[in-house]
């Protein structure tokens, strides 16, 4: 292949750090890693960055995996089986214990313990990616901006709330949007210049050309400490390579309707965060719709029979399949699939999980029931009250999160512990 055309048609290696424990997100992450925790109904969060990929047509994935991860590794079998196998694939690659380590020790160290990965593929660009973002995202554009900048490593950043931005990776630019200052969750953040009310965030998504990323983890990799792309490669490397930003919030995606934000970008690291993007999906007008049929966002496929909705009333709410919903009064909710709500149930602004039951005339309000939970008839949550048990709800800020009914008692004990 000629030089013009490898510069053109870059060979693009994706890697998908998927091993975080996502402990904010707890009790959701109790019994998964963050990148699995199911979202709108039908999805995990991984899917959105995987869907990102294949929509761009970058279709050579490596899925880094750690903290429990059978679930993830579980839906990836089910729902990205794609391909070839060589130029086309969706691999799980969990710690390898190379190099006489063991775990992975953070993200820089997750690839640089598969590094004979990069080799094998032999990438001109290897795209660094998180999963468990909620965005849309034509990388395609991504890689065109790198390229035309002539950059080494490209940083994929957009403006966020500085009240918010200590949790954020915070990108300092000059006028030509190259990365002069990065700070991994400072306690003092920089605002903008004009917008001293906003700091440019990191959304944890880079691109690096191959030579400079190997070189780059070697040299991290002989030094003590931590092992991390925000902490340790990034701040080193604007010192020595040309590292650009990339506005995220230029980035366009076929299909957009109107009403939507543009460039959707959600962190859903908390409960508060993660009920919320559930409910942007809701309405005649939603923030994020995900019904575009020009960027799908792909997911393991169900085989149940339809939703079934029974003398209902029903407002601002999406249905999964197979659900069933008997006389019930449904206001501004995600229902995912399997789920059985008997006759009497109100339940308003909340998020019901696969194959969870929610009994006769119970009422729930601004709750998460998580997976194969059994709501009983006539209890009330999400309603101010303060149940103390084994069988009590989570709370997280205002949204009341019921567990997984096999780590409710664990979580208890633990909680009993910490007072």
């Amino acid at each position: 292949m000629g030089t013009h055309a490898r510069l053109n048609q870059p060979r693009v290696l994706a890697l998908i750090l998927a091993g975080g424990k996502g402990e904010r997100l707890m009790p959701l992450t109790q019994v998964r890693s963050k990148p699995a925790v199911p979202f709108g109904g039908t999805y995990r969060l991984i899917d959105f960055v995987l869907s990102n990929f294949y929509n761009s047509g970058i279709t050579a994935m490596h899925v880094m995996v750690q903290y429990r991860s059978q679930s993830l590794i579980e839906h990836l079998r089910r729902a990205w089986h794609i391909g070839d196998g060589d130029r086309q694939f969706v691999t799980v690659v969990p710690p390898q214990m190379n190099l006489h380590r063991g775990w992975y020790e953070g993200t820089a160290d997750a690839v640089y313990q598969n590094l004979t990965l990069i080799h094998d593929f032999n990438p001109d660009i290897v795209a660094v990616f998180g999963a468990d973002h909620i965005y849309r995202m034509d990388i395609r554009q991504m890689v065109r901006a790198h390229q035309e900048r002539e950059a080494e490593v490209s940083v994929a950043t957009l403006p966020v709330p500085l009240a918010s931005a200590q949790g954020f990776g915070i990108v300092e630019v000059d006028r030509n949007s190259r990365i002069v200052g990065f700070e991994e969750k400072p306690s003092d953040p920089k605002g903008l210049p004009g917008q001293p009310d906003r700091a440019l965030s990191s959304m944890g998504n880079y691109l690096f050309n191959t030579d400079v990323l190997i070189r780059a983890l070697e040299e991290n990799a002989e030094r003590e400490g931590s092992h991390d792309f925000g902490k340790d490669i990034l701040p080193r490397l604007i010192c020595q390579e040309r590292v650009m930003s990339y506005n995220f919030q230029e980035n366009e995606i076929p299909g957009l309707a109107y009403y939507e934000e543009p460039g959707y970008w959600r962190d859903v690291g908390t409960i508060p965060a993660y009920w919320q993007a559930n409910m942007d999906l809701l309405g005649d007008a939603p923030l994020n719709d995900l019904r575009n049929p020009e960027w799908p966002i792909r997911s393991e496929p169900s085989f149940g029979p339809p939703a079934s909705v029974v003398n209902c009333y029903l407002d601002h709410a999406v249905v999964g399949e197979g659900s069933r919903l008997i006389e019930a009064d449904i206001r501004r909710c995600i229902i995912g699939r399997h789920v059985r709500i008997e006759a009497g149930a109100h339940i308003e602004d909340s998020v019901i999980l696969d194959h969870a039951r929610i009994g006769a005339k119970a009422h729930l309000r601004r709750v998460v029931i998580d997976r194969n939970n059994e709501i009983p008839a006539g209890v009330e949550l999400g309603h101010g009250d303060r149940e103390v048990g084994p069988n009590a709800p989570w709370m997280a800020s205002d949204v009341m999160v019921f567990p997984k009914p096999d780590v409710r008692t664990e979580l208890f004990k633990r909680r009993l512990s910490s007072h």
